[in-house]
This record gives C-alpha cells, structure tokens and sequence, in this order.
C-alpha cells in the first residue's frame, strides 16, 4: 500500500468466505449491500470475470434510478480476489468518472472467525486520493462492508 495514493479497509466478517463471494457475484445479493442504506442500487450489469461489466444505479425515494458506478473487471481469482476500476467502463472505453477514477481490489482469506475482508482502493495521484478520503471514503466502504456482511451471515 503506497500511503499517499491509497485508501485500505480490512474487516472480519463472520461468514465462510464462499458466503461474501455469492455476495459479491450475485445480482440480487449484490444489490442488497453496494450502496449505503438507506439509499437503494439496482444492478444493471455484474459479469464477474476479468472484463466484465459493473455498472449499477442508485435511488434515493425508490422510484427514480440514476448512474452509480459503470466500471470494469481486471482480474476475479474465485473466493480470492476481485480488481475492478471505473477508469475504464463498462463498453471498456477510457471514462473520466466523478468524483473520482480508482482501482479497487478486494481480496478474501479464511480467518477463524469466517472470512478476513480486505479492500484496497488505488488512486492515480494524491489529490484524488484526498478528494475520496474527504467525500467519506472510511464511512461509505465501511457501511456497505457492515451490509455485506449482513448479507453473507444470512445465506
């Protein structure tokens, strides 16, 4: 982790690691956590494999869907790993996202008490890195990592 350009969460999360995997990899569990309560995300596509589509929408009233995120699938190693960034999108074309363009890499382990939970989010210079950490990166990863292991206790 290069402490200037990146922002890092690890967490213990009491299910088996194949558990947070389906969450991540299912539509419908997906959409139960991604977005932080108690706005509400639609997943418009989830292809989990290296060049894959994420793209989903979010409401706030539950009626009125906007864009969320449109990102792309580097690498998925099964019960592992997943890379995804929005620095390119979904159609693989080079994207400009808002607020900010970052790489993210989730990886999972077994751990005693069920799957240990690493996020690690690479930003390309250190003002977008301190423009995520001010937008509340610690709060909102940290909110949808509590809902997914909501999520992955319950299956």
């Amino acid at each position: 982790m290069n402490s200037e350009l990146d922002l890092a969460l690890e967490r213990i999360i009491r299910a088996p690691r194949s558990a947070v995997w389906g969450a991540w990899t299912d539509p419908s569990r997906f959409e139960k956590w991604w977005i932080p309560a108690p706005a509400l995300c639609r997943v418009d596509r989830l292809d989990v494999r290296p060049g894959g589509a994420l793209v989903t929408s979010l409401s706030e009233d539950g009626a009125e869907f906007v864009p969320h995120l449109d990102a792309s699938f580097l690498v998925v190693d099964e019960l592992e790993r997943i890379v995804f960034t929005n620095a390119i999108n979904s159609d693989w074309r080079p994207a400009m996202p808002d607020p900010v363009s970052m790489t993210a890499e989730i990886t999972l382990s077994d751990h005693p008490d069920g799957t240990e939970y690493r996020v690690l989010v690479r930003h390309g210079d250190p003002a977008a890195r301190e423009r995520h950490e001010k937008l509340g990166f610690s709060e909102g990863w940290g909110a949808v990592t509590d809902q997914l292991a909501a999520v992955a206790a319950h299956q």
